[in-house]
């Protein structure tokens, strides 16, 4: 029993411990900060990674489009309604239906 008291009364084990919960609950950078960080860090670096795949096939397409004649050709139909002099193009849009009321 007297080492148990001896012991609680240590000055180094009372300044480890208090060091200790200083660190892990009142210090700028304490646990659940460092955990959040970590997890933002995860975030943001999927973001990235989304990213650059996004920008390699921007890159891509853009290649494409400047060197491949069929592409352009797909682009100037799709987007703006081109055709050839031989052809007929037909514009179809669908059209909400009438709710009814009851």
């Amino acid at each position: 029993m007297e080492r148990v008291i001896n012991t609680i009364k240590n000055k180094y084990l009372i300044a480890g411990v208090a060091f200790v919960v200083w660190m892990f609950f009142f210090d700028r950078y304490d646990v659940a900060t460092q955990v959040s960080f970590q997890q933002e860090k995860s975030k943001l670096e999927e973001e990235k990674a989304y990213y650059t795949s996004e920008t390699e096939k921007i890159e891509q397409s853009i290649k494409d489009v400047q060197f491949n004649p069929n592409e352009i050709q797909r682009i100037a139909r799709e987007k703006y309604k081109m055709k050839k002099q031989s052809e007929d193009i037909y514009i179809i849009s669908e059209v909400e239906a009438p709710k009814k009321e009851d």
